[in-house]
């Protein structure tokens, strides 16, 4: 439902003597106070019958009424493009999908279209109503074009504000499952190691002694291929506490278990008796397959899993035939 329009907001006794911006945006939950400020700035906050406000910080007085004009919101510069998603929920405010491997999440240079982005905005249509007044579906984390699984876009600025504010807390539960070479010596543990850009490489991520933003993952062996004492592979589960860049495929590789797959931290196996399918494998083999978080909006808590995509699928069965 879009928030566009003229609307008339009274100033009560609960808000007076507040910044003007967070009586608004206490009184229009659809408009996050960021947003609620820009429009100040921009001169389209003004006093019923009286002046324009320009300024935020103004303090507001019981019984003041004040009149915003939310503009329609400005076309997002990626264009819409019917692409097919598996939708697992979709409301006012958000959408839940499985994203498959191989589709980037949003527009960058190499890859300018047939992204995510430009498949939400031909998916939901109208029914953005705008983040930051542009209609643009809100990413608030993004999977890797080779990572497939669960992932959840906000439609509106006060769900994206929401979810951010989720995201940033790590008050939600991700959980992912790989193929790994090898495998973790112990069937489960906790890999607590900071992470940040490689000294040399600046497109990888490094566990860092000194410096580095903190990490931690839980991990557990869901099942070992090949002999129990040196393993050619492994199925990995991993929950994530934080959230930094190609956290789970950094983790793993410290472990010395790189995810099968991987271009950037993985390795070819050494391993004879390993199959061709696990030398073959095109893409890293991970996929987000949990999800739980409250629902920004109404509180409820919400849980969606995936299965994994048939070519995970196909290299576990492999797996599973070799003697």
């Amino acid at each position: 439902m879009s928030d566009a329009g003229r609307h008339f907001v009274t100033v009560d006794d609960s808000t007076a003597g507040q910044r003007l911006d967070r009586a608004l945006a206490v009184a229009l939950p659809t408009l996050t106070r960021s947003r609620v400020k820009a429009l100040i700035e921009s001169r389209r906050v003004a006093l019923a019958d009286g002046p324009t406000i320009e300024e935020p910080s103004r303090k507001v007085k019981t019984g003041e009424r004040f009149i915003v004009d939310v503009p329609e919101a400005e076309p997002a510069v990626p264009q819409p493009q019917a692409i097919d998603l598996d939708i697992l929920f979709e409301d006012d405010d958000l959408v839940v999908l499985n994203k498959p491997p191989g589709l980037v999440v949003h527009p960058a240079p190499g890859n300018p279209d047939n992204t995510l982005v430009n498949a939400l905005l031909a998916h939901c249509g109208s029914s953005l109503s705008g983040i930051g007044g542009v209609r643009r579906p809100g990413i608030v984390h993004r999977l890797d074009k080779d990572t497939s699984g669960v992932m959840v876009v906000a439609k509106n600025d006060a769900a994206h504000h929401g979810l951010a504010a989720l995201f940033a807390k790590h008050d939600l539960t991700r959980i992912y499952r790989a193929v790994v070479w090898g495998g973790p010596a112990a069937k489960e543990g906790t890999v607590e190691a900071a992470i940040s850009r490689h000294p040399v490489d600046r497109k990888r991520m490094a566990v860092r002694r000194a410096g580095g933003r903190a990490a931690r993952t839980d991990y557990w062996i869901e099942r070992r291929f090949g002999p129990a004492l040196a393993p050619m592979a492994s199925l990995v589960g991993a929950k994530l506490w934080t959230g930094r860049t190609h956290q789970v495929r950094v983790h793993l590789a410290h472990l010395g278990c790189p995810v099968v797959g991987d271009p950037v931290y993985g390795r070819r196996s050494r391993n004879v008796a390993a199959p061709p399918s696990l030398s073959a494998f095109q893409r890293q083999a991970l996929h987000a397959a949990v999800l739980e978080f409250r629902h920004p909006r109404t509180g409820r808590e919400m849980k969606f899993a995936s299965e994994m995509p048939q070519d995970m699928l196909s290299l576990l069965a492999n797996l599973n035939s070799v003697k």
